[in-house]
This record gives structure tokens, sequence and C-alpha cells, in this order.
């Protein structure tokens, strides 16, 4: 009994030294050698995005010009029309009526106007009595004109080539009162893309003789890129008081019709940089809303500092301000260590890392 009783005691101290050698191991493997590398400094293009609203470049109300029944509507929401083109007809029985009496008293006019100036020709009647009637004759001719504008505006013609809107609240037979509203039209040939930008962006654009800086491109709602490129053609006269931004226009030319007023997009604007400082996105970590690396010196002794982020690209910072070129920072493991503590360290070549993030510019 007692030797079975020291055989268990021995096996329970085997399986205790056998445990504390595998925590042993796992504690050796954490503390283990950590890879660090260094900032890289290089060219790159950052992609600047803006939440845009995109505007044909003629957008109007199309509004009756007289009071009437609506008569006729020659075409469809949606449609595409000619300049020129007949849409909607007002009733002009009126209008027309109107239209054949002033001719009718233009004509009578003519007659009269004619007899009193044989007759002061030879002296019968003085010229006076001419002039007068010279006068009602172009007097009968302005209301004929008046007559005839009357009857023009009970058609409603597009004033250049577009696509109509949706109809507003007329129907054929409709009472219209003079300006009601029929309907709108686009010219969305071409395409004005408004967008927002901060002081300092429209600074640095306002100051660079780089044409390539007025090339951008537009996203759209489904994610996709729009097929043409815009140029920024404009830049309104006031800042935002409220939010410090000023609006930037770009005109994108839209030959298959894609864009429509009043839709929606992003503005990508590509902007180079020089010699830009560049880090791995993993090797940062977030403290209340700001960005801070783990630098390590000689001695692998770690000590956290904050860093400034200008932009990012695919799993890449691009740093404004924080750290040095000659400076090393712990790529991975970064919950694993403390401000103090010392580790083993691997540097690892800042150009090997970066192609190993897959590095592509957009």
């Amino acid at each position: 009994m007692k030797t079975y009783r020291n055989l268990l005691f021995l096996a329970v101290g085997c399986a205790f030294l056998m445990s504390s050698c595998g925590a042993s191991h796992t504690t050796h493997e954490e503390a283990g050698t950590f890879k660090v590398s260094q900032p890289i400094q290089q060219d790159t293009v950052l992609i600047k995005e803006y939440v845009s609203q995109i505007r044909a470049i003629q957008h109007i109300e199309l509004r009756a010009l007289e009071k009437g029944y609506l008569q006729k509507i020659f075409v469809d929401e949606g449609q595409h029309v000619k300049k020129g083109q007949l849409l909607f007809q007002i009733q002009p029985t009126i209008y027309q009526a109107e239209f054949q009496k002033a001719q009718s008293e233009v004509e009578f006019a003519r007659v009269e106007y004619e007899n009193i100036k044989a007759l002061a020709d030879k002296d019968i009647v003085s010229q006076n009595e001419a002039a007068l009637a010279k006068a009602q004759l172009e007097k009968a001719k302005a209301e004929l004109a008046l007559a005839q504008a009357h009857l023009t505006f009970t058609e409603v013609r597009a004033p250049f080539d577009g696509i109509v809107g949706k109809f507003e609240e007329v129907r054929l037979g409709s009472l219209l009162d003079e300006g009601e509203l029929l309907t709108t039209l686009s010219d969305n040939s071409k395409m004005w893309v408004y967008f927002n930008v901060p002081e300092s962006e429209y600074l640095d654009y306002a100051m660079s003789s780089n044409d390539s800086l007025e090339v951008v491109k537009l996203r759209l709602a489904n994610n996709r890129l729009f097929s043409e490129s815009g140029v920024i053609e404009t830049i309104e006269s006031d800042f935002n008081n409220t939010t410090g931004n000023i609006a930037f226009r770009a005109t994108f030319s839209n030959p298959n019709g894609l864009l429509r007023h009043g839709q929606t997009g992003n503005i990508l604007w590509p902007k180079p940089l020089e010699g830009v400082t560049m880090i791995p996105q993993k090797a940062t970590f977030e403290v209340l809303d700001k960005k801070f690396v783990y630098l390590v010196d000689k001695e692998g002794t770690i000590q956290s500092r904050e860093v400034k982020v200008e932009g990012e690209l695919n799993h890449i910072y691009l740093i404004s301000s924080g750290l040095k070129s000659t400076d090393t920072f712990l790529l991975e493991g970064l919950r694993k260590v403390e401000n103090g503590k010392k580790i083993h360290f691997e540097l690892i070549n800042p150009t090997e890392v970066l192609e190993g993030l897959h590095l592509h510019a957009e």
C-alpha cells in the first residue's frame, strides 16, 4: 500500500513538471522575436473622395404662357425631344379669333391710309391727316403682332434638345392658369457635378500649376466608375462659413445619356504626392481617435508615439507627421507589448513589407 501511494505522488509530480515546462515554453514563444520595419518614402497618388450632386447643364421648367384648356399633349414623360418640337397645345380658339380681328383692322387701316395719302399728295387734305392715318396703321400692325404672340403662346415648344420630365398635375382638358407648371426639360448631353472642398485643399489646388489636378472621375451609386473623365471648370465665389467648404464644379460628357439630373455620386480626385511617408495600417493602433505606433530603439525598448494620417491607400497610411525615415516601428504583435518593455526584434526591409500588402494605386 505504501509503495502504491509513493507511485501516485510520483505520477502527480511528473504531470506538474510537464505542465510547468509547457507553460514556460508558451511564455518563451510569446516573448520571442518581433518583426519591425521602417517608414518608406516615395511618390504616390492619393485619391480623395467627395460626395457630389449631378445636374444637367440645362434644366428648366416649362410653364403655360396663356390661360386656357390643355387641348393636346404631343410627348410623354422621359421622352427625348428636339429643339422647336411641339410639346403642348393650349386651346387657341379665342386667340385665333383675336388674331383674325387684328388682321382685318390692319387691312382696314392700310386702305384708309393709302386713300388719305393720295388725297394729301393732291393737297386735298393736309399732310397731318395723312400722318395720323399712317400712325393708325402702325398701331393696327402692333396689335396684330401682339395677337400673333398670344396665339403663338398657346403652343409650348422645346427651347433646346432634351428629356421631358414628369408631368405635373396637368392632363388633357385641364384648365391652365397663366404661368402654371407643365413639366421640366433637361439637356443632359453634358453634366455638371458639384462637390464641396475644404479650404486647405482649395488653396493647394489654386496655388498649383499642375494641370492634371483638373481631371476627376465619378463613382456612381452602384459603386461603379462612370466611363468618362470630368474636368474641373469652375469654383464658386464664396465659402460656406458654416462648413468651411467651397463648391467646385466638374463637367462630364454624357454621350450615352446614362447620367440624369438629380443623381448622386462620389467625385474621385487623384492628387500626386511627392516623397510621402508610408507605413502599413496594421502597424498602428488607435486611442481616442488618435493614431499611434510603437517605436523600437536599438536596445529593443518599446515606446508609443502619435502619428498624423494624411490619407490612406490599400492597407497603407500616408503619414504627414510623427515619423522620420530612420525610425523603427513594431510591425506585428502590438497587443503583446507595452511602453518601456524590451523585445528581441528582426528588421524587415520596408519595400518587402509594402509589396507583401499588395499595394496598388486606384
